[in-house]
């Protein structure tokens, strides 16, 4: 049995009205399309067009938001005054984008505009009050904010006292308190009436565009685009219309900077995707501000020199390499630290680059299920700075707000959370965020949710099917692209890929059909697929090669609800890493002891039923591990059915290589016997190897014939000094319980180490004795 990684949730069932199939009918959309568009709440004639076919028409008024006309109206009047304008950004994706539409709307009215991004590591987030003071020392007259500044108190309050007016454009959570800002132009604003809230940075920025202009700048909507998808806000609603007009502009527009950055990234304008933008031109434009300047986006997406434009997206691919190094190097620092039994995992060291930690607590949460923090410490050994990412179970924000007085500075929301602390503190977190799951009596063992839209069968896995899907692109927060489930069907064809083995490609199966899966990160895991049903889910794609096309599933999760046998006999396989929580390492011959000892696992030397149930009662035992053959192979099936275990490995050591050697042929015996006979006595201990090779005789086999002759009273062995008896008593070989012993060791392990896996399974699960 293998449990899934995350929760599986599967929606219910919709009953479509009849109107709404028969839109589906007249539109040519298959009835699973439609329970798709169905459960996000596309049930209307209206609701359809407008999903299927956004228009300019379908944006909002921009002067619905609270302070837009009095935000245009100072803006124009500094143009038309002369008066020297900043723009003051942010350090990411969105926030590039974001100074790049305000700065560009501003200068087609005419007007003097310089930009201002922050670095994160000089100046923190939103407005620094120094760069405040220093940009209007300089001339600046009016200061106008994109992506930030509704918790700029300080700097916004300083700006005010010199009479230089600061407009806040922003999209964040509004706190209680609002700065005292000329205006302030969010679309979630109490006092505004605009009836979407989700626009990101960009969107808002763009909103204002839109006023200022007194046109919708449909030359602005690649940025939008980019912005919106990168910053991850809901792609529904507006944004959903703005993304896709903006992927359209992206690929038919002229911008310089953006060709040439999709150019360095190895991609192509025609048909790039939100996941292109999300995947690989956000990360580079976010790659900046994670490690120095964000600038250079802004001057990358405003410039008119081709050469310019290709010497600053190489930089930024530069950038971006070197981000996904440290992130890597760090990440597997990281998971060398882990602590499986941690609830929540609390990880700081010095020299981590500041930059990327949110995104190396994100690997961990994935790969592990539980939420993480994950810090940097600064060379004084003072001060820790850095992020966390949570699970759906756990409000991070709340958990942590409970004990801010630990942080210097701290912020967040329920799956994500920033922070700096003093370096003793840090284990008063981690044993308060241990208290708190407990307390709470949060299960964080369960994982995230993995929200099924379908089960399908293989049969309905078509490329028709998988293009309709694109209908309901493009994808992101609360719109994702659909995860189909496939139950119990077989994996096929399992193989390892990639340069360092860590990929799976395989083949799923139902007896009629096939449909190829590729499982990123689950190289490990190659293993786990065998003969055994399993239920897999995924995202459907369609792989091209040579001119065919063919369905593809990109597998996130599987499990497996049967009980499992892993084939650990010989050498090689003996290397595969086994798990050891929950996990018993089961032993019947005591010489195996001495591989139990070397692995330091927990093992238990198997003798009786009693004495099994005695030692593990109390105990969660989950996995078994056969370490080597029983003398008797029904104590094995006794175990597994004392246990009801889900996992089963079988290494099966055998010292004396039984089989292998066998019981020895008369005419050995014949020769051992006589070299006895004509020897007072043999020191065993030191002789055994040169009285092997001289009867041409396997070492193992000869301390198996020398019992057989002890047992039958033939030799007497004191010291390890081996001695004829004169005139024993005639025994047949047979009679030896040794023997007898030996003869049934060899057919045990005949079925054990040779028997095919799915044989020994079986025998395993069913009644019959062997």
């Amino acid at each position: 049995m293998k449990k899934s990684k995350y929760i599986w949730k599967y929606p219910d069932n919709p009953t479509f009205s009849d109107e709404f199939q028969t839109l589906l009918n007249e539109k040519d959309i298959s009835p699973l399309i439609g329970k798709l568009l169905w459960q996000r709440g596309i049930q209307t004639a209206e609701q359809l067009d407008l999903f299927l076919t956004p228009t300019l028409e379908a944006l909002h008024d921009p002067q619905l938001i609270h302070d837009m006309a009095k935000a245009v109206e100072r803006i124009q009047r500094a143009v038309e005054q002369g008066e020297r304008i900043l723009v003051y950004g942010d350090y990411d994706a969105d926030g590039i984008t974001s100074t790049t539409v305000m700065k560009e709307a501003i200068e087609l009215i005419g007007g003097e505009v310089e930009y201002f991004l922050p670095n994160r590591f000089i100046h923190g987030y939103g407005p620094n009050l120094s760069v405040f003071k220093e940009k209007i020392d300089e001339g600046i007259q009016l200061i106008v904010t994109v992506d930030n500044g509704v918790a700029g108190h300080e700097a916004v309050a300083y700006a005010q006292e010199q009479q230089v007016d600061v407009i806040i454009t922003d999209h964040h959570e509004l706190p209680q308190e609002l700065p005292k800002a000329f205006a302030i132009i969010h679309p979630k604003h109490p006092e505004g009436t605009y009836p979407f809230s989700e626009l990101a940075g960009v969107g808002v920025a763009f909103k204002v565009a839109t006023a200022l202009l007194g046109e919708v700048p449909v030359e602005f909507l690649d940025l939008v685009a980019i912005g919106t998808i990168a910053d991850l806000v809901s792609l529904t609603g507006e944004n959903r219309t703005l993304v896709q007009l903006g992927l359209k502009m992206i690929q038919t527009g002229d911008r310089i900077g953006l060709d040439a950055l999709v150019q360095s990234a190895g991609l192509k304008k025609d048909g790039l995707s939100e996941e292109n933008v999300g995947f690989a031109i956000g990360p580079r434009l976010n790659a900046l501000g994670r490690l120095g300047e964000a600038a250079p986006g802004v001057e990358l997406m405003t410039t008119f020199d081709e050469e310019q434009a290709m010497e600053i997206a190489a930089f930024i691919e530069e950038t971006n390499n070197e981000r996904k190094n440290i992130v890597d190097t760090i990440t597997t620092e990281a998971f060398a630290m882990l602590n499986p039994d941690a609830s929540i995992h609390v990880l700081a060291q010095k020299g981590w680059h500041e930059g990327v930690l949110g995104i190396v607590a994100g690997r961990i949460m994935q790969e592990t299920g539980k939420p993480a923090i994950v810090l940097t410490i600064d060379e004084a050994g003072e001060s820790a700075k850095g992020s966390g990412r949570s699970v759906s179970a756990l409000n991070l924000y709340d958990a942590l707000n409970e004990v801010r007085d630990l942080f210097t500075h701290f912020g967040g929301h329920h799956m994500a959370a920033g922070m700096t602390l003093p370096v003793e503190n840090i284990e008063k977190v981690r044993e308060h965020l241990d208290t708190y799951v407990e307390r709470n009596q949060l299960d964080l063992s369960q994982g995230q949710e993995l929200i099924i839209d379908e089960v399908l069968t293989i049969e309905e896995t078509t490329i028709p099917f998988i293009n309709q899907l694109k209908l309901l692109a493009p994808f992101g927060t609360d719109n994702p692209m659909p995860s189909f489930a496939y139950k119990q069907v077989q994996a096929v064809q399992v193989r390892q890929i990639g340069a360092a083995q860590n990929h799976l490609k395989l083949q799923l199966t139902d007896g009629s059909a096939n449909l190829d899966v590729i499982a990123f990160q689950m190289g490990k895991e190659a293993k786990e697929f065998s003969d055994i049903p399993c239920n897999i889910a995924g995202k459907l794609s369609i792989n091209e090669w040579n001119g065919n096309k063919k369905p593809q599933l990109m597998a996130e999760d599987y499990a497996i609800e049967e009980l499992q046998l892993f084939d650990l006999r010989g050498k090689s396989n003996q290397q595969q890493e086994i798990p050891q929580e929950n996990t018993l390492f089961v032993y019947f011959q005591k010489e195996s002891f001495k591989w139990i000892e070397k692995e330091q696992a927990k093992g238990i030397h198997f003798t009786s039923m009693e004495q099994f149930s005695i030692e593990t009662q109390g105990t969660s035992i989950e996995q078994l591990v056969f370490v080597d053959c029983p003398d008797d192979i029904i104590e094995m099936k006794q175990l597994v059915a004392q246990t009801e275990v889900s996992r089963i490995y079988i290494m099966g050591l055998s010292t004396d290589e039984a089989y292998l050697n066998g019981m020895g042929t008369r005419e050995q015996y014949s020769k051992l016997y006589a070299l006895i006979r004509k020897q007072e006595s043999i020191d065993i201990r030191y002789k055994l190897k040169t009285v092997a090779q001289y009867l041409n005789i396997q070492e193992k086999l000869l301390i198996f014939m020398i019992q057989v002759f002890f047992d039958l009273g033939f030799v007497t062995i004191e010291d390890g000094v081996l001695r004829n008896v004169n005139n024993p008593e005639n025994h047949p070989l047979t009679e030896s319980a040794v023997y007898q012993k030996r003869l049934k060791r060899i057919k045990v392990e005949e079925f054990l180490l040779y028997s095919d896996r799915k044989v020994l399974l079986q025998w395993l699960l069913n009644e019959e004795e062997k």
